[in-house]
């Protein structure tokens, strides 16, 4: 179906001018050429055409505007037509003529005449015959079509494409309308009675043939969307029948790099247990390191660090586990018992901000039981760098904010701080298409002894998961195994391991080996967002790829199949599904342990994954060449396999589950495997036979030059096709493909936009706002596609909710873009640049579909039964749909793939040659869609079936001829290349360039020993044959592969780089003149592997050669008798080009140089070279370098500087400037490299080349003219700079604009460094007084102004972080606000005013700053600071290059690594110094004229002498940090080495011991001679007891540069003069003599001091204070101050100001040679130098490392109250406590100290009068105690450990047979803890629990406190409870105080304390029975022992009387 209208005419317009129609229909609008100067009428006569997917409806509108055309303002609307088109539907065709309307809807006297043609087709879509649209007969079916322009006349222009071509995108230069998908039809969506008859045929169809031409003007005139003719014009050409190939050859995954992890473990906190001796043990992989045991504490301090050194492949890297855990009393004997972990993976670590974790806490978890919660935590820090990665070590944030422990956890970003446990079920159902393991050997040895021949895999599926396995049964024997089971993980959700792998493993006893792997990525299968989903996916199949599947018992690619770079072949699918549950861990059934459980599962029927379909690929092979000479001998021939269809070996015909499906199972095998599965009744005899044909036949590859062959398909083209049979998942790549092509449209935008900024060309802005509408329009595109989503069976949790949210995201994006839009600014397209291209990373993410369909299709050149080389394409690029969006973006094109070698083969040099390069068309779809199969080749061609006879419509041919051939003429303008790689030995190359298209190729001549060629060189290819239709070829042209080589003189020439071109095509009815002829030069990025490798300027067009008139009618004639026409050239085509007319060098011979029109324009230049010096060269060939030269060329002139007589003597000129002109293009962007090189002159005249070193680009170089206009302000009034700061403001930095008139000031802080900053003090709370006294003088010493000034630098940093992140909130903001549609008024930000809203915003600033500034903070004490930098002083500064640039000289092949941004230090052999200067002639004269002009030196005046000169280098080093460590131990023993020149000091003696953070605080004196010593190397090494000592890292500093900088480098300015003190000035000259130096060198008139503390420089008047204390405390009047004013200030002072370098200490990074681009640490340094003939400088200061102050802490132990009771009584069963309190200050738990003990506590009191006396060290500036101690026995010396100052103190039961028990604890830190509570009522757990909101205090400031405080300890469920509180008193003293009054320990003399008034009750039983019986028994049971005596006495007297009464009686009775 679709709707043609043909727009005839527009008349009676009035005026003059050019004009242009934009016709409308269904919301897609094309544009009509543009006809010029056109007066009444206007003649357009073009037709336009929109295919539609459903009926047009009577009410659909027609709208037709016409514009007034304008090349530079918009175009403006001259009326509009709009027409129902009720009338065309019933008719079906109508002419039409009317009047236009304008803005207000009245008619003007403009008429319009039209002709609209409707055409519907009932029923389905049938196959439509090319002359269905275009009324040409049938017969020609479109074979013989460069004719039918003429038959067509004017109804359309678009030489009778075949249907079904899409237009995605004529070549940049002429890019396409307005809309992304400008060239998509939008169908109304169907109603839906009439959805079951179309099944899967979507709304919209194919954009067929439209008006060509049409569409090519449409994009001009929308300045929105015009792109460049970019650089990589190839590389962003997005062509309709062709793709774009891929430049980048080299498989970048399974390439081992080098990765170093350092994780630092600071302390842990809150560890559940009691009475612990915990250790950290850090694992990484199958690497364990271990903290040392800190003794009975639970929160132990380490301060460790720990590295891990790898060389593995990033994948490999990334999903290594980093796990911390903390275990319990470890020794040698026993493992311990372990506390908890915390797991995260590498790639989490490496995706953050800066690669790493800073003083991040890890939450501790038990893994073997997860109810118990979190377990403790383990501050660390974690860092992972890549090589070239560089760490940036993040600011400290105060302690404050890091003792906030759940503000700070280890997570990243956007994950919940409480996190859950949760089970991941991964159910594994079955797998199929396993290949058979066992080679063919082992199969006959097994079938000879089992005697049956049975399947020979016994498949199980391992599952890894956060460094857990789980693994399925073994299915014995079995290719299509069923497992029906699955693996459950329990881990932390969301969990820090981002991938699941998932491997099918071939159980063997002998080997066991993996058969494919799977990653499954949790981020793509769950979303975070608050309207997200937990990870879910399937059921669905993954496909798993990986070594070829040739069996053979060494499987050399083995490494593809455990998931290491790219699978090279399909291995099996496997149907898995994952979900994931949170558990609910208080409910009781729950299993507890982490264990890895498997547990059957049901079975899931077929069709849950998915209907199953016959799939059709089809694939043409339109040319193979660029074959590799190596296999250029056999025949040849090319397999395609998709999944194992196809595949020769062990292919597949059919699956199982669709042979069950066929009615009458009966049929064997076979005879089922040849039966279709009747998708329709007419289709079933067309393809009843239809067997695939996989591979092409073989064929011997025919020479086509030294390097390559090709394979001679000239007219014939062989096909395969192949049927396989897939779950119909379609919709999941259709979506994918949809979102894939908005991201290629982005990003090509993006590029064009980036060229376009990088090329200085105008309005960027413009193309980006093109951009983003296209990317809006699109997205919303996208949400009306996607949603058409039927309910296919086979639809899981994940495809829905992906659904949802890649709606969602896109929606977002789509308004988002539009807001973005609206604020794209000529200043702010840099910034929006950046945010755009985060979208393009949000939609390839988006668009990366998780659940796998169809597999891939892989493309294998098989050579002698030898598989060489493959492509492998997703099969997403190839799939059909007839909505255009979702076509694949290869479907149906012609694509260039280039085949590679696999596995490892492919890495390093043999990845970079071409195997083999391909033109090939492929087309993959639904059997049923098969008519189209053929859609997109180009047309012209029979096809040739294999089957003859009846009903063959469908049967897909063998192989097709083209009967059609255009004959052409390539031109390659092969102009120049530059930064070429160096390939020889001398550091240069001798490059030459071939040149390929089609079967043909040439080379250019080479050029020596350069790696700037220049070789202007025309290479003419005659008579290339292409087939195809005429205008397919102009819009398409084949793409030019040009390959760069490095000619040697033996063996082969080396490759050098590849680049992609597209020709500018010309056909035989174009003029060859503008706008598109000649071509214009364009550069083309060479890449090598995946590096880029320089850059090529070349242009190339292809133009058509004519036939003669008499061979046309001939071949007319043959086409009506069926003959194929066989057409000549006649000798009149040839003379119908252009002529080939330039310059015929006679000295160049045969070779043709690039003609005038295409080669750049040329000017004359001056170029200007300053030859300064040579440094460091190396020995050339084992000989010194002697009398070296520098030759300067460019653009084949130049000049040679002086000779150095003598290199070892003086390596500086004699002579400093010489120049040479040269003849340069206009356009800076074609200017040629500069090539400096070095050679040493020998005897005899021979000479060496030493070095050399290209100048890429020149601009940096070009001399501007000081602007005059710039400065006339500077002529008019003085100007007052007013130095003196308010009080208690903190200023903002106003920059005041200067008027020339005005008296204006410029306000500028005087002390800027100084802004009122706190120290680390604590905040107090308001109401509490702040204790601050002023510091003393002479306390203060140079590390205060250090430690200041880190404060002060870490305070900058994090304003600047608040800064950015509040910009960015705003942007946010606006964004939001502007989507939300809030108009812009009422939005504060965007202020009209910008003046008032910064003066609102400072006063706004200033009184917060005023408010609650001076009340939380106390003022920070005055402290003169210097300026540290985080960075290298050269960074700062750009590299000391303001007027002396160094150049590296380079000799050597240079390296392949894959980043060439690393320097190849080794090929670096010397450097040149120097600089240049060119410009245009003839020079302004006002320039010469100038006073004081020195004609000698040209533009380089006032530069110093380069003779030698004495200056004295002293060198301050403060500390190193993070050293790499150097021994076993995990630590180093580090030292310094500074070498300069001849000068080496070794510091040896002074090694530190254990330490990799040491504080060196040292100065070093060297005297030096520049040039001959100037490049200083500081180093740190590690101090080996036997042995060499290790070389840690090094920095190197050019001191040369420094010297002679404008930028005053020799000395750093200080912020405050003095004459005394911490902050003594130390530079010999003072203030005003530099100011006056700099005055007079820079013919300044000045300085003038006037009175009142003015002074004035050129026009600036400077004010300050004109008074200093010398020592004794006298005022004198001083000049300097206010010199220092101006000098702090220099770079405001016109023409010769900048900013001249403050005191300062630079931090550089230490690099070791063996590590390229790995820090092994960074140190902390500054470098002055003096001149030798000026007065000496005074000593150097002292920055000797503060020496810790020994302290005395005592603390008396008054008593405890409220402690738990323990024992029960051995008698009386009751409840008490033996009770004593221990207490120890952190570090020193071997210094313990006991009370005695209160035995027998009832009540839990406690009275002791004990004195406990902590002698410690402690550094006040660091706050942290100092100790020194051997680590082991067998240590060496002693290692210095500092650590905070906190006092433990415990309370414990004491047992006299078992140990002792633990009670509870308090840990006090000395420097703020809670104030101890008056009485022990008020005395309660809040004290520990809520101690951030109590108000601290600090030992050190209070030196005596005394109160109550809460014992704690943790009861079952880990919660605080209240144990005891204990009544103490703490005493600070310094040593010198302690020794005037000394005391005992515990109650003894000096000074005893009272012994304690304890309850008689407390003593021990043993010790003393009898006081034990008269307080234990007689006090209580008295009463009771009396009764019980009494009770004795009676009985004892019955007992008595009973005894003895029978003695009385008998006696009594006998009466004796």
């Amino acid at each position: 179906m679709a709707l043609v209208v043909h727009l005839k005419t527009v008349t009676e317009l009035r005026g003059k001018g050019d004009r242009i129609a934009k016709v409308t229909f269904r919301g897609l609008s094309f544009f009509s050429r543009v006809l010029e100067n056109c007066e009444d009428e206007a003649r357009f006569e073009q037709a336009f055409r929109w295919p539609i997917g459903s009926q047009v409806d009577g009410d659909e509108m027609l709208e037709i505007q016409v514009f007034n055309y304008s090349k530079v303002f918009t175009n403006r609307l001259i009326g509009t037509f709009r027409m129902v088109l009720q009338k065309v539907v019933e008719e079906g065709h109508l002419e039409v003529s009317d009047t236009l309307i304008d803005d207000n809807n009245t008619a003007i006297r403009t008429t319009i005449s039209i002709e609209i043609k409707y055409q519907t087709m009932d029923g389905s879509v049938k196959v439509w015959s090319d002359g269905e649209f275009l009324d040409i007969p049938d017969d020609l079916d479109g074979t013989f079509q460069f004719e039918t322009d003429s038959l067509l006349s004017g109804r359309s222009q678009s030489s009778g494409t075949s249907p079904g071509r899409s237009i995605h995108g004529i070549p940049t230069f002429r890019k396409a309308g307005k809309g992304v998908f400008s060239a998509m039809k939008l169908g109304k969506t169907r109603t839906s009675k009439d959805d079951h008859k179309k099944g899967d045929d979507a709304a919209i169809l194919d954009a067929e043939d439209l008006d060509r031409k049409a569409m090519r003007l449409g994009g001009i005139f929308d300045p929105d969307t015009i792109s460049l003719a970019s650089v990589t014009a190839v590389t962003t050409n997005v062509s309709n029948k062709r793709s774009k190939p891929d430049i980048k050859m080299e498989p970048s995954s399974g390439r081992p790099v080098d990765y170093q992890i350092s994780v630092t473990v600071i302390e842990a906190r809150q560890l559940v247990g009691l009475n612990m001796d915990p250790v950290v043990c850090v694992e990484i992989g199958e690497e364990k390191k271990y903290t040392s045991m800190k003794e009975s504490t639970n929160c132990p301090y380490y301060n460790e660090y720990f590295v891990f050194d790898f060389h593995v492949p990033p994948d490999v890297m990334f999903d290594k586990i980093i796990k911390i855990s903390v275990i319990h009393s470890k020794n040698l004997l026993r493992s311990g018992t372990l506390v908890g972990t915390f797991k995260l993976d590498v790639g989490t670590v490496y995706t953050q901000p800066e690669h790493q974790f800073h003083h991040k806490w890890a939450m501790l978890s038990d893994p073997d039981d997860i109810t118990t919660g979190c377990k403790g935590y383990v501050k660390c820090d974690i860092a992972v760098v890549g090589k070239g990665d560089n760490i940036k070590t993040p600011h400290k944030a105060s302690e404050a904010d890091e003792d906030d422990i759940e503000g700070n956890l280890l997570l990243p970003e956007g994950v919940p701080s409480e996190r859950q446990w949760a089970r991941f079920y991964v159910k594994i159902y079955r797998a199929e298409g396993l290949p058979k393991m066992n080679t063919s050997i082992m199969a006959n040895v097994k079938k000879a002894f089992i005697g049956e021949n049975r399947d020979l895999v016994d498949p199980y599926v391992l599952v890894q998961f956060a460094g857990q396995k789980g693994k399925t049964s073994v299915q014995k024997s079995s290719y299509e195994p069923i497992w029906n089971e699955q693996v459950i993980f329990t881990e932390m959700f969301p969990p820090l391991c981002r991938r699941l792998k998932v491997q099918i493993r071939d159980s063997d006893k002998v080997n066991d080996v993996a058969i494919g792997t799977h990653f499954i990525d949790l981020r793509k299968v769950s979303n975070d967002g608050d309207k997200g989903f937990l990870p879910t996916m399937g059921p669905a199949w993954v496909n798993m790829y990986g070594s070829t599947r040739n069996y053979t018992l060494m499987d050399e690619h083995q490494d593809l199949n455990e998931g290491l770079g790219e699978g090279v072949s399909f291995r099996a699918r496997l149907l898995v599904s994952v979900a994931v549950e949170i558990l609910d861990t208080t409910s009781a059934e729950i299993m507890s342990s982490t264990e890895v459980h498997m547990e059957p599962v049901s079975n899931i029927s077929e069709s849950a994954t998915g209907k199953m379909e016959e799939f059709f690929l089809f694939g043409s092979f339109l040319e193979a060449t660029m074959i590799d000479r190596k296999i250029g001998d056999k025949p040849i021939s090319f397999e395609v396999t998709i999944g194992n269809y196809g595949n020769q070996i062990d292919g597949v015909s059919k699956p199982a589950s669709a042979k069950k499906k066929k009615e009458g199972g009966g049929e064997s095998e076979e005879e089922e495997s040849e039966l279709i599965h009747n998708s329709s009744d007419e289709e079933a005899e067309d393809d009843g036979d239809l067997t695939s044909v996989p591979s092409t036949p073989p064929m011997k590859p025919v020479i086509t030059d030294r390097n390559y062959f090709h394979l001679p398909y000239f007219e014939k083209k062989p096909c395969i096709y192949i049927k396989s049979w897939w779950q119909d998942q379609r919709r999941r790549l259709y979506n994918s493909n949809i979102m894939d092509k908005i991201a290629d449209k982005l990003e090509e935008g993006l590029n064009d936009v980036q060229e376009i900024i990088k090329t200085e060309k105008a309005y960027p802005e413009r193309r980006l706002r093109g951009v983003l509408e296209e990317l809006s329009t699109s997205c919303s595109r996208f949400v009306t596609l996607a949603n058409k989503d039927q309910n296919l069976s086979g639809r899981t949790k994940l495809d829905r909710e992906r659904l949802k949210s890649c709606m969602r995201e896109m929606e977002s994006m789509g308004q988002q873009a539009k807001t973005i839009r609206t604020q794209v600014k000529r200043n702010t397209v840099r910034d929006k640049l950046k945010l755009v291209l985060n979208f393009l990373q949000r939609l390839r993410f988006l668009a990366d579909e998780p659940q796998h369909s169809i597999p891939d299709v892989f493309i294998w050149m098989i050579s002698n039964n030898k598989r060489i080389a493959y492509a492998r394409i997703p099969s997403k690029d190839i799939l059909y749909s007839i909505v255009d969006e979702e076509m694949g973006k290869d479907c149906g094109k012609v694509k260039a793939v280039f085949l590679r070698l696999p596995g490892k083969k492919g890495f390093g040099p043999a990845g970079w040659t071409v195997q083999a390069k391909l033109e090939m068309y492929l087309w993959l779809g639904l059997n049923k869609q098969r008519k189209d199969f053929l859609i997109g080749l180009p047309s012209g061609f029979e096809e040739n079936k294999a089957v003859k006879g009846i009903g063959i419509q469908a049967v897909p041919p063998i192989s097709l001829v083209y009967n059609m051939k255009q004959v052409f003429q390539l031109r390659a303008h092969m102009y120049q290349a530059r930064s070429l790689f160096a390939a020889d030995t001398s550091g240069l190359s001798d490059p030459f360039a071939r040149v390929f298209f089609s079967t043909h190729s040439q080379v250019t001549e080479v050029l020596s020993e350069t790696l700037c060629p220049t070789w202007d060189q025309l290479l003419v290819f005659d008579n290339v044959e292409l087939y195809g239709e005429a205008g397919e070829l102009r819009d398409d042209p084949p793409i030019i592969v040009i390959e760069l080589y490095d000619q040697d003189t033996v063996g082969k020439a080396e490759f050098i780089g590849r680049t992609f071109a597209k020709p500018l095509t010309k056909m035989v009815d174009e003029h060859y003149g503008p706008p598109r002829f000649p071509p214009q030069l364009e550069y083309y990025q060479i890449y090598r592997g995946n590096c880029a490798a320089g850059d090529l300027l070349a242009a190339f067009e292809l133009l058509q050669i004519p036939y003669d008139d008499e061979e046309i009618r001939r071949a007319l004639i043959a086409v009506h008798d069926f003959a194929v026409p066989q057409i000549k050239i006649g000798p009149a085509g040839r003379s119908a080009l252009p002529p080939i007319d330039g310059p015929t060098d006679s000295d160049r011979g045969p070779i043709l140089p690039v003609p005038l029109g295409i080669r750049p324009v040329l000017s004359r230049y001056r170029i200007e070279v300053l030859f300064w010096g040579l440094r460091d060269l190396k020995r050339v060939n084992l000989a010194q370098v002697d009398r070296p030269r520098v030759d300067i060329e460019c653009a084949g002139k130049g000049v040679q500087s002086a000779l150095i007589q003598n290199y070892k003597k003086n390596p500086n000129f004699s002579t400093l400037v010489k120049w040479f002109e040269v003849d340069l293009p206009e356009n800076e962007l074609l200017h040629p490299p500069l090539n400096i090189r070095v050679v040493d002159c020998r005897a005899f005249g021979r000479y060496t080349l030493v070095g050399s070193h290209a100048v890429t680009t020149l601009r940096k170089f070009i001399y501007s003219s000081p602007d005059k206009t710039a400065n006339n302000w500077a002529h008019t009034g003085d100007i007052v700079v007013n130095m003196t700061p308010e009080p208690n403001i903190k200023k903002m930095d106003t920059v005041v604009k200067i008027e020339a008139t005005t008296d204006a000031v410029v306000k500028v802080d005087l002390n800027e460094d100084e802004k009122e900053k706190e120290k680390k003090k604590k905040k107090k709370k308001k109401g509490e007084e702040v204790e601050e006294e002023e510091p003393d003088e002479s306390m203060l010493d140079w590390w205060s102004k250090y430690f200041a000034s880190i404060e002060t630098m870490m305070e900058n940093l994090r304003a600047q972080e608040a800064a950015q992140a509040e910009a960015e909130e705003r942007e946010d903001l606006e964004i939001a606000a502007e989507s939300a549609e809030i108009k812009a008024d009422d939005f504060p930000m965007k202020g009209t005013k910008p003046k008032e809203k910064s003066k609102d915003k400072k006063s706004t600033k200033d009184k917060k700053k005023t408010n609650d500034g001076t009340e939380k903070r106390p003022p920070k004490p005055k402290v003169d600071e210097l300026m540290v930098y985080n960075k290298e002083l050269e960074s700062e500064f750009g590299s000391f290059e303001d007027w002396l640039h160094t150049f590296n000289l380079y000799r050597g092949k240079a390296g392949d690594d894959d980043d060439h941004n690393v320097v190849d230090e080794d090929r670096i052999v010397g450097r040149f110094k120097g600089s240049l200067c060119m410009y245009k002639l003839p020079l302004s004269e006002e320039i010469t004229r100038e006073a004081g002009f020195d004609p000698n030196m040209g533009m380089f005046q006032s530069i110093p002498h380069n003779d030698p000169i004495n200056v004295l280098v002293r060198i301050y080093i403060i500390r190193a940090t993070d050293l790499h460590p150097a021994d076993i131990n995990g630590k180093a023993d580090p030292y310094i080495v500074i070498k300069l020149g001849k000068s080496d000091i070794r510091d040896k003696e002074n090694y530190i011991s254990k330490q990799l953070n040491p504080v060196f605080g040292k100065s070093f004196d060297i005297e030096a001679t520049f040039p001959m010593e100037s490049m200083l190397t500081v180093a740190v090494y590690d101090w080996d007891l036997v042995g060499t000592d290790d070389l840690i890292g090094e920095t190197k500093i050019d001191l040369e540069n420094r010297y002679y900088s404008k930028h005053r480098a020799t000395c750093g300015i200080a912020s405050n003069y003095s004459v005394h003190g911490y902050n003594v000035w130390r530079d010999p000259q003072k203030p005003a003599q530099i100011l006056a130096k700099l005055c007079k060198e820079g013919k300044l008139d000045g300085p003038h001091y006037g009175p009142g503390g003015r002074v004035k420089v050129a026009n600036r008047i400077f004010l300050g204070p004109t008074e200093i204390e010398d020592e004794s405390g006298l005022k004198k009047q001083t000049e300097e101050h206010l010199a220092l004013t101006v000098l702090r200030h220099w770079e405001e002072i016109p023409r010769v100001g900048c900013k001249l370098i403050p005191e300062h200490v630079e931090t550089r990074p230490l690099l070791n040679p063996d590590k390229p681009g790995i820090e092994q640490g960074r140190i902390e340094m500054w470098v002055d130098m003096f001149p030798m003939d000026v007065p000496a400088p005074g000593p150097a200061i002292d920055i000797s490392p503060r020496k810790p102050k020994r302290y005395e802490l005592r603390v008396i132990i008054w008593n405890t109250d409220e402690v738990i009771l323990e024992d029960d009584d051995y008698f009386t069963g009751e409840k008490s406590s033996d009770i004593f309190v221990r207490g120890w200050l952190k570090g020193q738990q071997e210094d313990k100290q006991d009370t005695d003990v209160h035995y027998h506590s009832l009540t839990g009191e406690g009275n002791f009068n004990w004195r406990f006396v902590f002698p410690f060290d402690y550094l006040m500036a660091e706050e942290k105690i100092v100790i020194s101690k051997k680590e082991s026995m067998f240590s060496w010396d002693e290692t210095e450990y500092k650590i905070p100052a906190r006092l433990t103190l415990q309370v414990w039961d004491a047992d006299h047979f078992s140990a002792d028990d633990f009670l509870g604890a308090i840990e006090l830190d000395l420097n703020k803890f809670p104030r101890g509570a008056k009485t022990a009522k008020q005395c309660s757990l809040d004290m520990v629990l809520k101690e951030h909101e109590l108000p601290t205090i600090s030992i050190f400031k209070q030196k005596r406190v005394k109160g109550w405080w809460p014992f704690v300890a943790q009861n079952e469920n880990d919660e605080f409870e209240l144990t005891g509180k204990v009544e103490a008193e703490l005493h600070l003293l310094t040593a010198e105080e302690a020794e005037k009054s000394p005391v005992g320990l515990g109650r003894n003399d000096p000074e005893p304390l009272e012994k304690p008034n304890r309850p008689d009750t407390t003593f021990l039983w043993f010790l003393s029975p009898l006081k034990a019986i008269r307080y234990l028994i007689c006090n209580r049971y008295k009463w009771l022992i009396i009764k019980i005596v009494l009770a004795l006495l009676l009985l004892i007297m019955v007992g008595l009387f009973l005894y003895s009464m029978p003695g009385y009686l008998v006696k009594k009775l006998l009466g004796a």
